[in-house]
């Protein structure tokens, strides 16, 4: 376990390298100036000029990318000259310095990924930290709508195989993986929360915390949450609908439930004790991968309903160019997959004793 562990991370640690470089790259190239984006419109060449030293703008291409990659480094160097870029500033780096050679610092840090361009310096992981977690719970609440319905109309779609009832459930998956998200989404809140909405009592748009009438206090509301969960866990809901179907008729046609049944077990305690744990291994796939996907992909679905997640604040930061949001978010969303995909085999493992972790 633990050797596995530590080649998973170290081809962690590569893959994020890679995403760093290509990232970087891509929003280095892009037409515009940081420093000016930074300042607004009513800048000096003496204020534009102030803030690429500050930040390191007026540095080669080269330089500015190890600048960055130090900057995301738990472990970093940093210049002991106030002057310097690499300077260990108290309100930039929350760090614990190891030792001093010469004019540098080694010191063990949390990544700094930057400060926001439009938010007047807020740093990217406080933007982050403010719209992940909203995008975290919608994402588990529509994982989660998708997995127990999925698993439930999947199973009684392989009972009931070809049948009618089998049939429909296959439609409606079908029409599930065809709709784009950003479809659904405005078909769901105009008509669950317009049209119906006397009788649902639903909003169009809506987050998870707002403000009262009076903009003194902010409280929970949970029932903005239920459009974009289901619009959001249409898709993963009807391909699990899929896998679970398959997968179960896969498993009934194996020797040891021909086995069970010989010994007069009944079909409930068959599916219940033998054949749904075997299922399961591609659904937990499936699961694990849109689960993963939706930190990214919620982006479409949080803009039309409002939920200030990090899908959202990623559409903003493209509207204003605010590169480090943007580049952090990719990093964020990049370490997520991997994060997931470890615990995952994990959890395959755990499923199927066949399944070796090495």
């Amino acid at each position: 376990m633990i050797s596995y562990l530590l080649n998973k991370i170290f081809y962690a640690i590569l893959t994020l390298v890679g995403v760093v470089t290509v990232i970087f790259l891509l929003f280095t190239v892009l037409p515009g100036d940081p420093a000016k984006m930074m300042l607004g419109q009513n800048q000096t060449a003496e204020q534009v000029k102030a803030v690429k030293k500050k930040y390191g703008f007026d540095k080669t291409l080269s330089t500015q990318y190890f600048h960055y990659l130090n900057d995301l480094s738990p472990l970093s160097f940093h210049s002991t000259n106030a002057e310097d870029y690499t300077f260990l500033e108290a309100n930039k780096y929350s760090a614990a310095k190891l030792f001093t050679i010469g004019n540098t610092a080694t010191v063990i840090k949390f990544p700094y990924l930057r400060a926001s361009f439009a938010k007047q310096g807020k740093k990217v992981t406080q933007v982050i930290g403010e719209t992940l977690p909203n995008t975290f719970v919608l994402a588990v609440s529509a994982i989660i709508i998708a997995m127990i319905l999925g698993l439930i109309f999947g199973v009684i779609s392989a009972l009931k195989k070809d049948t009618w009832i089998d049939r429909s459930i296959q439609v409606f998956s079908t029409l599930g993986m065809s709709v784009p998200s950003f479809f659904s989404a405005i078909l769901f809140a105009w008509l669950f929360g317009f049209v119906l909405h006397k009788y649902t009592n639903l909003e169009m748009t809506g987050s998870l915390y707002e403000l009262d009438d009076f903009g003194e206090r902010v409280s929970i509301k949970w029932k903005n949450l239920i459009l974009p969960a289901i619009v959001l866990g249409i898709r993963p809901l009807a391909v699990i609908i899929q896998l679970m179907r398959n997968s179960l008729l896969e498993v009934m046609n194996q020797d040891y439930i021909r086995t069970a049944r010989a010994k007069g077990l009944s079909e409930f305690q068959i599916i219940k004790n033998h054949a749904i744990k075997n299922a399961l291994n591609p659904v937990v796939t499936a699961i694990s991968g849109w689960f993963a996907s939706m930190l990214a992909g919620a982006v479409f679905v949080e803009y039309i309903f409002g939920w200030n997640g990090l899908g959202k604040e990623i559409v903003n930061a493209l509207n204003t160019l605010d590169l480090p949001v943007i580049m952090g978010s990719v990093l964020v969303i990049a370490t997520s997959f991997i994060i997931i995909n470890i615990l995952v085999d994990i959890i395959y493992a755990m499923l199927d004793p066949r399944v070796k972790l090495s």
